[in-house]
C-alpha cells in the first residue's frame, strides 16, 4: 500500500507534488524540506498535499518509489554465490544513485520515529527485496548449496546488512571488491557440511 492517500483527484497535481518534494530534498536537504515549500514549488495549496499525504516523508516515499522501479527478482544461474553477488551489486548501485540516495537516507532516519513511514517503507520497498532474497536462499538450500539449517531471513540480513551499513553509515564505498569479500566470507560459513 502506497503512503499516498487514495482520494487524489488530479494525477498531474500529485506528480507535481512528488517532483517538487524530490527536487527540494536534493536542493535543501530533508530537514529544510517543508510542506509549504513543496506546495509553492508544485503550484498547489498545502491542504491539497495534506489531503493526499500525511507528511512530507510520505510524499518523499512516493518520490523514492517512482525513482526505484527495479525488479526484485534474483538471477538463478545455478551458482548462488554469483547470483547473490550480482544482485547485491545491483542493489548497491541503486543505493548509490544520486537521484535516490538523499531521499532514502532521509526516509531511513524518519522511519526510526514514524511508525507509519517505517511500515510503508517496508511494505512498499524493502519487504519485497528481502522476500526475494530469502526465496533465492531457499532455492539454494533445496539445491544443497547452502546449509539446510540456515535461516533464510537471517542470511539475507547478514549479506545485505554489511552493504547497507557501509553505504548508509560510513564514508567508504560498497564497491565490487567489498561485496565479493562479504559474500565470500558469509558463504564460507554457509557451505553445507562435506559428505564423505
Amino acid at each position: 500500500m502506497s503512503p499516498r492517500r487514495p482520494e487524489r483527484r488530479s494525477e498531474e497535481a500529485a506528480n507535481a507534488v512528488i517532483q517538487a518534494a524530490t527536487d527540494l530534498c536534493r536542493e535543501v536537504g530533508y530537514r529544510r524540506l517543508s510542506i509549504e515549500g513543496i506546495a509553492a514549488r508544485a503550484g498547489v495549496g498545502k491542504n491539497t498535499i495534506y489531503r493526499w499525504w500525511p507528511s512530507k516523508a510520505a510524499v518523499l516515499l512516493d518520490g523514492l518509489l517512482s525513482i526505484w522501479k527495479g525488479d526484485a527478482t534474483f538471477p538463478d544461474t545455478g551458482d548462488v554465490v554469483a547470483d547473490i553477488k550480482a544482485q547485491i551489486a545491483a542493489a548497491s548501485r541503486v543505493l548509490g544513485d544520486p537521484e535516490a540516495v538523499p531521499h532514502y537516507r532521509a526516509l531511513i532516519g524518519e522511519a526510526q520515529h514514524d511508525p507509519e513511514i517505517h511500515r510503508a517503507l517496508w511494505d512498499n520497498l524493502l519487504g519485497h527485496l528481502a522476500a526475494a532474497a530469502a526465496e533465492r536462499i531457499r532455492t539454494a538450500q533445496r539445491a544443497g548449496q547452502i546449509r539446510a539449517d540456515a535461516d533464510p531471513d537471517l542470511v539475507t540480513e547478514l549479506l545485505y546488512g554489511a552493504v547497507y551499513y557501509r553505504r548508509l553509515l560510513t564514508p567508504r564505498v560498497a564497491d565490487t571488491d567489498h561485496i565479493n569479500a562479504v559474500v565470500d566470507l558469509a558463504f564460507a560459513g554457509l557451505a553445507p557440511p562435506a559428505t564423505g
